[in-house]
C-alpha cells in the first residue's frame, strides 16, 4: 500500500518551491492564490528570503504546508494515496492531500495555527529539547520527576524523543536525562513549547477556527498524531486535530501502525528528507522515497 507522509516545521529552506512555481502553471496559480489568502507575498520569502525570515513561525508553517500540498497536486494521476500521515504541522498537509480539507481552508487554518502558537509562545518562557539514546519510558519518568511543566512532545523514532515545556523545567530535565544515560540532551532553536500544556491558549483559539471549518469524508485514512491510528471519520479527525497542539506527536507509533496495516512504500512530500530518515530508523526494512 502507498503511504504518503508530510513534514512539519523545521524542513524549510530558502528557495523551496521555486522550481515548482517556475515549471508548473498549476503550482504558480496555487502559490499566487496563497499570497492573496495570506495577505502578503509568502512566495518572495520562500524563494528569496533569508533563513531568519523563513524561521518566523507565521512564515514557516504556511511555507512548509504550501510546498507539500502544491507538490502533491502537481503529481497529478501519480498521486494515489492509500494512507497518509503528517508530522505535527504536516498533519494539515495530509488532510488536504486526502480530501478532508480544501486547499484554501487548510492554508487558513495553518496560518491561524501559526499566529496562535506565536502568541502562546510569548506568554511564558518555554522551549523544547531533543533527547537522544534513552528509552521512551525513561524519558517520560524523568519528565514526571521534574518540578514545573515538561512533557514528552515528539516520539520521532526509537532513541529520539523531543521534550517540551517551561524553559527552566526543560533545562533541569536535560541535566537529569544526561544523568540517566542519554547520549545527548540539547535545547532546540524553537520559539516555544509546542505539543505541551503551554500551548493551551493556542489550542483554544485554533479550536474555534477548526470547529467553523468544513471537514469532508477523506479518500483514504489519516494516521493522526494524537492516536497513531487510522481515522477516516471527519468528525473524529476534527476532534483529534483540536487536541493535537497540546498532545504529543506519536510519530514512531504512527509509522509502526501504518506498517502493521500494510504500508509498503512511504513517500515524503515536501521540503527535505527528515521523515524518510526517521522512518528508516523506526523500521530498517521500510521502503522510502521522495516525491
Amino acid at each position: 500500500m502507498k503511504a504518503y507522509v508530510f513534514p512539519g516545521q523545521g524542513a524549510q529552506f530558502t528557495g523551496m518551491g521555486k522550481d515548482l512555481y517556475e515549471t508548473s502553471p498549476l503550482a504558480k496559480e496555487l502559490f499566487e492564490k496563497a499570497n492573496e489568502i495570506l495577505g502578503f507575498r509568502i512566495t518572495d520569502i520562500m524563494f528569496e528570503g533569508t533563513a531568519e525570515e523563513l524561521k518566523e513561525t507565521k512564515v514557516t508553517q504556511p511555507a512548509v504546508f504550501l510546498h507539500s500540498v502544491i507538490l502533491a497536486k502537481t503529481l497529478g494521476d501519480d498521486f494515489k494515496p492509500e494512507m497518509v500521515a503528517g508530522h505535527s504541522l504536516g498533519e494539515f498537509s495530509a488532510l488536504v492531500a486526502n480530501g478532508t480539507l480544501s486547499f484554501e481552508d487548510g492554508l487558513k487554518l495553518v496560518s491561524q495555527r501559526a499566529l496562535a502558537m506565536q502568541k502562546a509562545c510569548e506568554i511564558t518562557p518555554s522551549t523544547m529539547a531533543a533527547v537522544l539514546g534513552l528509552a521512551d519510558n525513561i524519558v517520560e519518568e524523568v519528565c514526571a520527576s521534574i518540578d514545573g511543566v515538561v512533557v514528552a512532545a515528539n516520539y520521532n523514532c526509537p532513541g529520539q524523543l523531543v521534550i517540551s515545556g517551561e524553559t527552566s523545567a526543560v533545562e533541569k530535565a536535560c541535566e537529569a536525562m544526561k544523568a540517566a544515560g542519554a547520549k545527548r540532551a540539547l535545547i532546540l532553536p524553537v520559539g516555544g513549547a509546542f505539543h505541551s500544556p503551554m500551548m493551551e491558549p493556542a489550542r483554544e483559539e485554533l479550536a474555534a477556527a477548526i470547529e467553523a471549518t468544513t471537514f469532508s469524508t477523506p479518500i483514504c485514512p489519516v494516521y493522526q498524531n494524537v492516536t497513531a491510528n487510522a481515522v477516516a471519520d471527519a468528525v473524529e479527525i476534527k476532534k483529534n486535530l483540536i487536541i493535537q497542539l497540546t498532545a504529543p506527536v506519536k510519530w514512531t507509533q504512527s509509522v509502526q501502525q501504518m506498517i502493521a496495516d500494510g504500508a509498503t512504500l512511504f513517500t515524503e512530500v515536501g521540503p527535505g528528507k527528515v521523515l524518510a530518515g526517521l522512518i528508516n530508523k523506526i523500521d530498517k526494512e521500510a521502503a522510502t522515497a521522495n516525491a
